[in-house]
């Protein structure tokens, strides 16, 4: 699977009703740090397909989520499981990183 786009029509669905862990990244793309982990993302949704759903929300465009999860800066990603709030990882990070921060 690769890295899916979200907004405030479909978050409920794809991010809070999700039987698998989501890791959502809060972005912008004028963003330099969000666009190094553009790659990280995409590997690790090829990677860990089936485990984990990688899920991006262009904060410009949906500010009402990025304020209702306390997005302050980014990027910002934010590990949901069960459809609840497990995890929050402000800043670039490797992959490895990730990896621990997942679980996998």
């Amino acid at each position: 699977m690769s890295v899916l786009t979200c907004d405030n029509k479909n978050f409920h669905e794809i991010v809070l009703q999700s039987e698998i862990p989501v890791l959502v990244d809060f972005y912008a793309d004028w963003c330099g740090p969000c666009k190094m982990m553009s790659p990280i993302l995409e590997e690790l949704s090829q990677e860990f397909d089936g485990k984990i759903k990688i899920v991006k929300i262009n904060v410009d465009n949906n500010p009402e989520l990025a304020s209702e999860y306390g997005v302050m800066s980014i990027p910002n990603m934010i590990i949901f499981e069960s459809g609840k709030q497990k995890e929050n990882i402000v800043g670039a990070r490797s992959k490895q990183d990730l990896i621990k921060y997942l679980g996998l």
